[in-house]
């Protein structure tokens, strides 16, 4: 099958209104709506307006009034927690933070496919305070992106404090960063080497506890020392965290093809927490989904790399590296990478956000493909100002190259004859 799709746009000079939605959400502050907006194509998608919002359109311009849930009791904390998640319809599925890769139309591609919750990519709190065009190009979010945590990094509570005020009403959760491993975390002083300031730690969470009505998540990383891991999660509990997400890896444990997350370390939290506790690590199709809620016993699983090759994964989808050796007999799910990038490129043109997120999830859903036909790939690294023409383009060349790599699902068949006792 051949894509064609209709030019939105005369010319990509010009950055007009994104498209209104029902509720949409999508300009986070007051955009300028003439053209002189100091706007980049390659920073910006180019979209025509799609009418009228059915109702007022949400801006960032007016801060909301502290309403403070702090000061409560330790108890009415942990109902509050437990009574938040129930409402939310405790999200079992959940997609995780990743940098310039868990933005607006990817969430909403794995919702389709089963994502139950969703975070935000990570935002920086002191340029989200402090730059307007971080904001409107950073955070985009809809009525039908919910539930929804925000994550924030920051080192200072004040800071962080004004950014997650910003976003409260448009979120579920607002969440601080205690894991980024990365150089730049460690440069920036945030992320998981706030491991070696617990106090600060400490007071971030309570200051956003004491002075917003969205509940504060957090997530970890695990100390080398189970203690230390324990005693952190409580200290977080303590403070007013009312979701605790455990990346089951330590700080210096990066490569995560390289080191197996822990889920034993994530149980052992799990076994002293009195909030609801998310797993993240070792996901690679739905299987790794079930056996990681059973082994931690946690209310939710986070995938983050895995979903980035095969955004279906939460619908059961695996890709062809996690069929072979497999003991599970497998069948071609009739639906593979390339129609979930095309899903995912028309969710760009509904929701724009900056290209080179577009970039990195081509790159990710076809590297499959392109290993077979890498001069595909070397054409699309040598245009510095992508099109949606030229990227339904290169699906359509590599579909008249004959190449298809399928998603697999488990055979129907073979499970309904094992629950039958024909089979096992």
């Amino acid at each position: 099958m051949r894509f064609i799709r209709k030019p939105l746009c005369a010319t990509r000079s010009i950055c007009p209104q994104p498209p209104n939605s029902s509720y949409n959400l999508m300009a986070i502050e007051t955009l300028t709506s003439s053209s002189s907006s100091n706007c980049n194509d390659d920073d910006r998608l180019c979209s025509e307006p799609q009418g009228e919002p059915e109702g007022e359109t949400a801006h960032l311009d007016g801060l909301p009034a502290p309403n403070p849930n702090g000061y409560l009791s330790t108890e009415s904390r942990i109902e509050r927690a437990w009574a938040h998640w129930k409402k939310l319809g405790q999200p079992k599925f959940i997609v995780a933070p990743m940098v310039d890769n868990s933005e607006l139309p990817f969430r909403m591609l794995c919702r389709k496919y089963g994502a139950q919750a969703a975070y935000t990519p990570m935002l920086h709190s002191r340029i989200f305070t402090e730059t307007e065009k971080y904001r409107s190009q950073e955070f985009t979010t809809c009525k039908e992106d919910r539930p929804l945590f925000v994550q924030f990094c920051a080192n200072d509570p004040d800071i962080l404090l004004e950014a997650a005020r910003r976003v409260e009403p448009y979120c579920d959760y607002v969440d601080i960063n205690l894991g980024c491993p990365q150089r730049i975390a460690r440069r920036g002083n945030y992320g998981a080497f706030l491991m070696d300031n617990l106090p600060l730690v400490k007071s971030m969470v309570e200051k956003l506890a004491n002075n917003l009505s969205v509940p504060i998540s957090c997530k970890i990383r695990l100390f080398p020392n189970l203690e230390d891991t324990i005693n952190y999660a409580k200290m977080l509990e303590d403070a007013g965290c009312a979701l605790l997400a455990v990346h089951g890896r330590t700080r210096d444990e990066k490569d995560g093809k390289k080191f197996r997350a822990n889920w034993s370390a994530i149980k052992a939290v799990r076994d002293v927490m009195r909030i609801p506790v998310l797993a993240n690590g070792n996901i690679r199709y739905m299987e790794d989904v079930q056996s990681c809620l059973e082994e931690t016993a946690v209310e939710g699983v986070l995938s983050a790399e895995s979903l980035l090759e095969n955004p279906a994964l939460f619908a059961g989808y695996r890709t062809v590296e996690w069929v072979s050796g497999s003991d599970d007999i497998c069948v071609d799910g009739k639906l593979d990478q390339a129609d979930l990038l095309v899903e995912y490129l028309k969710f760009c043109e509904s929701y724009p956000v900056p290209w080179r997120m577009i970039r990195s999830h081509v790159h990710k859903m076809l590297g499959d493909w392109f290993r077979v036909h890498p001069n595909v790939r070397d054409d699309l690294n040598a245009q510095s100002k992508l099109t949606f023409e030229f990227l339904y383009d290169v699906v359509n060349r590599l579909r008249d190259l004959g190449v298809r790599i399928p998603l697999y699902v488990k055979d129907s068949r073979v499970e309904r004859a094992s629950a039958n006792g024909f089979a096992t």
